[in-house]
C-alpha cells in the first residue's frame, strides 16, 4: 500500500449545474480508501446565461464545503466554456504538474476501491507505451462474468471515471489535422470500426461541428496509436448521470452496470497485451448498429 500511496495522482472532478448528482459524486469518492491522501481539484465550468446562473451557484456553494481529501482546490470559471473545452484545459493544466491524473465528471459513483485500482494501474503501467490509459468503468459484460483476472484490455477508452500521463495527454492532435487521411481510406474506417460502430460516425459529427466532444477526439488518438485502454474486470463506476437534465445523456440502459463492492484493494496486472477476443467482441456488440436502434426504441 505504501508504495502506492507515495505516488497518487491527483483527482480532478468536473461539475457544471446539477447539485444533487455532485453531492452523489463527491459523497461516494469521499469513501474511498485513498481518499484522505489524494489531492482533489474541481474546476466549475459557468453558466451558459442568467437563467442558469442559480444552478451554478448552489453547486459552488457545495463546492465550498468539501472536505476528506488532502487538499481541496477549486477553479470556477466566469463563462461558460463547455464541457470539452473545460476537460481539455483542465486536465492539461494539473497533468502538466503531476505527470498523471485522475478524472471524473459530476455524476458519477464511485466504489470504495476505484482510487486503489487506478493508482496502482497508473504506477504499474505508467511507462508501458502501448497503454492509452486506465479506465475505471466497466460494460457489463457477459464474458466478464467468469472472468478470473483483476483486469483486461479494450480497443476504445471510456471517459467514466478515467486516468492517464502526461506524455499520453500531451500528444493528442485535438485539431484532428489527419481527418482527411480517416475520411478517404474505408479499411481505416473499418479498423476504427473495432471499437464500436459508432466511432467514425461521431468523428464525422464533431468535425462538422455536429456536437463538441473532447472524448471522441479521445478515442481516436488512441485508435491511430494502436493502443489500448486498462479495464478492471468489475466495474468501480457506476453512472448516475442519465435523464432529461443530463446534457450529454439521456438514456441509456446499456451501460447500465454492477459496481464493485470494494473489497478488494490490491489488484494484479500483467506487462504483456494481450486481448481476450470473447471480452472485445461483446463489448463491440455494445456499440452495434442493432444494440444502438434497440436502445433508441426501448427509450
Amino acid at each position: 500500500m505504501e508504495e502506492y500511496q507515495n505516488k497518487l495522482a491527483p483527482i480532478c472532478l468536473f461539475t457544471y449545474n446539477r447539485l444533487s448528482e455532485t453531492q452523489q459524486t463527491v459523497e461516494a469518492l469521499k469513501q474511498n480508501y485513498l481518499a484522505s491522501e489524494s489531492e482533489l481539484f474541481i474546476f466549475s465550468d459557468g453558466s451558459k446565461d442568467s437563467n442558469g446562473a442559480q444552478k451554478v451557484n448552489d453547486v459552488r456553494n457545495y463546492l465550498k464545503t468539501i472536505d476528506g481529501f488532502k487538499s481541496v482546490t477549486i477553479y470556477e470559471s466566469p463563462t461558460n466554456k463547455g464541457l470539452a473545452n473545460s476537460i481539455i484545459s483542465g486536465v492539461t493544466q494539473i497533468i502538466e504538474q503531476y505527470g498523471k491524473i485522475i478524472v471524473l465528471e459530476d455524476d458519477l459513483i464511485t466504489s470504495p476501491n476505484f482510487l486503489n485500482f487506478m493508482n496502482q494501474a497508473l504506477v504499474f503501467y505508467e511507462h508501458n507505451p502501448k497503454i492509452h490509459s486506465v479506465s475505471g468503468y466497466t460494460l457489463d459484460l457477459k464474458s466478464l462474468r467468469n472472468y478470473c483476472k483483476d483486469y483486461y484490455f479494450g480497443n476504445r477508452p471510456y471517459s467514466w471515471g478515467w486516468g492517464t500521463w502526461e506524455n499520453k495527454w500531451s500528444t493528442i492532435d485535438w485539431e484532428v489535422k489527419d481527418y482527411n487521411k480517416l475520411k478517404k481510406s474505408i479499411i481505416q474506417k473499418i479498423k476504427f470500426m473495432q471499437g464500436g460502430s459508432d466511432l467514425p460516425q461521431m468523428l464525422d459529427s464533431q468535425m462538422k461541428g455536429r456536437i463538441d466532444s473532447w472524448a471522441i477526439r479521445w478515442c481516436y488518438d488512441q485508435f491511430k496509436k494502436n493502443q489500448v485502454t486498462v479495464f478492471p474486470s468489475k466495474s468501480k463506476i457506476q453512472n448516475i448521470g442519465f435523464g432529461a437534465n443530463a446534457t450529454h445523456t439521456k438514456k441509456g440502459n446499456r451501460f447500465s452496470t454492477t459496481i464493485d463492492n470494494g473489497e478488494k484493494v490490491f489488484f494484479n496486472f500483467d506487462h504483456n497485451i494481450i486481448k481476450n477476443k470473447d471480452i472485445i467482441r461483446d463489448a463491440r456488440k455494445v456499440f452495434s448498429c442493432y444494440a444502438r436502434l434497440k436502445n433508441k426504441i426501448l427509450n
